[in-house]
C-alpha cells in the first residue's frame, strides 16, 4: 500500500468523480484510476461502486476512508514533527478561536507573539464552541482559545487565562439605563437578542436567567457580536455579552451594565489534545500565552 494510494483514494472519496479528482491531483485520470484498482486488488474489496459518471463510496470504502484519513494526518503531524524540531522558530500553529474572541484577544495575542517570533506562520480558524473542540479532538488544529474553558473532556484539556464577567447591553433610551448595576431579574420582561441555539453563550445566558427565576423570552438571534450588538442598537431587545467584546467601546446609543446577582461570569482559556504532544512550535507558542496572561495579572 502506497501514500499516493491513500492520497488518490481520499481525493476521489470527498469528490465522487475520478476525473475531477485527477484534475485536482493534476495527474491523469487512468492514474487515478489504476492507483485506485491497485488499492481494491490490495485490500481484497470494492471501495467505490459507480452511478452514472460519478462514484460512491461502498460501506467498507466509508469504513477505510475514516482509517486512511487518520494514517494520512498522522504522517502530516509527524513531519511536521521533525521539520520543527530541526527549526522550532519556522514551525505553522493552526488555532481556533471563536467569534467572541476574535476582536481584541486573539489580535491582541498574535502581534505579541509575532514581535519575538515573526518566522512562526499561523493558520487561523474561526469556529463555534462545539466545533473548535471537536476539531482539537480530530488533530485539524492544533490548540484553541475558548470561553468558557471546557471540563472533564475526554481528549482535549483546557488551561484557564482569566475569568471575566458577562454584562448587560440595553439601549440608551432603557427604562433601567440610568442604574449603575441590575439585578439580572429585573430584566425579565425584556426581549432578548441572543446567540442562536447551540452556541454556548446563550446557554450561559439562559442559564443565569433560570438563575434568576425566569426564562428569557428570545426575540431574535445573531451569530457575531456586531450582529447582536446592531440588534440592541436598533432597539429590538436587550442581550448580555461578555466584558472583553466591550475592551475598545461601547456601541452608540447603548449602555453597558454590570449586574450584581446571579454572577455571570465565564472563564477564558486555551484546550490542547489530551492524546498527542504539541509540536515544538506549538509548545512556543503557548508557552508564551501562559507567561503573557501571568505577566498581566501581575500588572492588575
Amino acid at each position: 500500500m502506497e501514500l499516493r494510494q491513500l492520497q488518490y483514494f481520499i481525493e476521489v472519496a470527498e469528490r465522487e468523480h475520478v476525473s475531477e479528482a485527477a484534475q485536482h491531483l493534476h495527474v491523469a485520470q487512468s492514474a487515478v484510476s489504476r492507483q485506485i484498482a491497485n488499492l481494491e486488488a490490495e485490500l481484497n474489496v470494492d471501495l467505490f461502486e459507480r452511478e452514472g459518471r460519478n462514484v460512491k463510496l461502498t460501506p467498507v470504502g466509508k469504513l477505510f476512508l475514516t482509517h486512511a484519513a487518520t494514517a494520512l494526518k498522522a504522517i502530516d503531524y509527524a513531519k511536521k514533527q521533525i521539520d520543527e524540531y530541526l527549526d522550532p522558530e519556522r514551525g505553522t500553529i493552526k488555532i481556533g478561536f471563536p467569534t467572541s474572541l476574535a476582536s481584541h484577544l486573539l489580535p491582541t495575542i498574535i502581534s505579541a507573539f509575532k514581535e519575538e517570533h515573526p518566522n512562526i506562520a499561523f493558520h487561523l480558524r474561526q469556529g463555534s464552541y462545539h466545533f473548535l473542540i471537536d476539531a482539537v479532538k480530530k488533530g485539524d488544529i492544533d490548540l484553541a482559545f475558548l470561553g468558557p474553558v471546557p471540563a472533564n473532556q475526554s481528549d482535549v484539556q483546557g488551561h484557564i487565562l482569566f475569568t471575566e464577567r458577562i454584562s448587560a447591553l440595553l439601549q440608551a433610551n432603557h427604562p433601567l439605563a440610568e442604574k449603575n448595576s441590575l439585578m439580572l431579574s429585573d430584566l425579565r420582561n425584556d426581549p432578548f437578542v441572543l446567540f442562536p441555539e447551540g452556541y454556548v453563550l446563550q446557554e450561559v445566558v439562559v442559564n443565569a436567567c433560570r438563575e434568576a427565576g425566569f426564562t428569557p423570552k428570545i426575540s431574535s438571534e445573531g451569530e457575531d457580536m456586531d450582529a447582536i450588538k446592531g440588534l440592541v442598537t436598533a432597539g429590538i431587545g436587550i442581550t448580555l455579552l461578555p466584558d472583553s467584546s466591550f475592551y475598545e467601546t461601547t456601541p452608540r446609543y447603548t449602555v453597558k451594565k454590570p449586574i450584581d446577582f446571579p454572577l455571570v461570569q465565564r472563564t477564558v482559556g486555551l484546550i490542547t489534545p489530551k492524546r498527542r504532544e504539541l509540536a515544538p512550535a506549538e509548545n512556543v507558542f503557548y508557552d508564551f500565552v501562559i507567561d503573557f496572561f501571568s505577566k498581566l495579572e501581575q500588572y492588575q
